[in-house]
């Protein structure tokens, strides 16, 4: 399974009308289920008048995923919402779907596209950014061995997140962890092995596409 996956750096919010129906969107990142339903709960409280609130969320790399009609035909409103979000390949991240019911019927084939529209509109004012894994690693150097790494550090692209000066030069850089192996080997070439290199933790961070 691939480490990295895609979502949204932002959240953000839309407006749609067809035949005197009111569809507004919002679109909000995640970091859990409980906050995905926090947000839905917020919804439904804000625009208590609306006819319904219908939302779709996807959680931990596809682990996760759920939809809701909210009254809407089965079928017609969260599932086309979550649609959106798997074709775009998104994770962690929810989407509610407010309508205001104009007095006209859409039919299904109608709500259904109306929602996927929504929905849609929503996820072009995000962000699209790639959740990245990062492996943390300490390096202790020599004060001359400093400007050899972030030279090189530089060219490839690599953050030092952390600089520790005392005896000796501690750096804190994040590799992507599947380069992890390959960059701790140019690490130990640069400085002749005179390093210490010690790895640290995971963690995610979004990087743009």
């Amino acid at each position: 399974m691939d480490i990295n996956y895609k979502t949204i750096d932002n959240g953000a919010t839309a407006e749609y009308e067809i035949n005197k129906s009111r569809f507004l969107t919002f679109v909000e990142p995640i970091a859990d289920e409980a906050t995905g339903i926090a947000f839905i709960n917020k919804i439904k409280k804000q625009y208590w008048d609306a006819r319904h609130n219908c939302s779709a969320y996807i959680i931990g790399h596809n682990t996760l995923q759920k939809a809701d009609d909210d009254g809407e035909p089965s079928g017609t409103a969260g599932k086309p919402i979550l649609e959106v979000i798997k074709k775009n390949e998104l994770c962690d991240l929810v989407i509610v779907v407010t309508r205001y019911f104009g007095g006209i019927k859409l039919g299904a084939g109608g709500l259904i596209r109306a929602y996927g529209k929504a929905a849609t509109l929503g996820l072009e004012k995000c962000d699209i950014v790639i959740r990245t894994l990062f492996i943390r690693i300490r390096i202790d150097i020599d004060y001359t061995l400093l400007g050899i790494l972030e030279n090189n550090f530089h060219k490839k692209n690599i953050f030092i997140e952390d600089k520790l000066f005392s005896d000796q030069v501690q750096l804190f850089i994040l590799a992507k962890k599947e380069e992890t192996d390959t960059l701790l080997q140019e690490i130990t070439n640069w400085t002749a092995a005179a390093c210490k290199i010690t790895k640290l933790n995971e963690t995610y961070k979004n990087m743009p596409i």
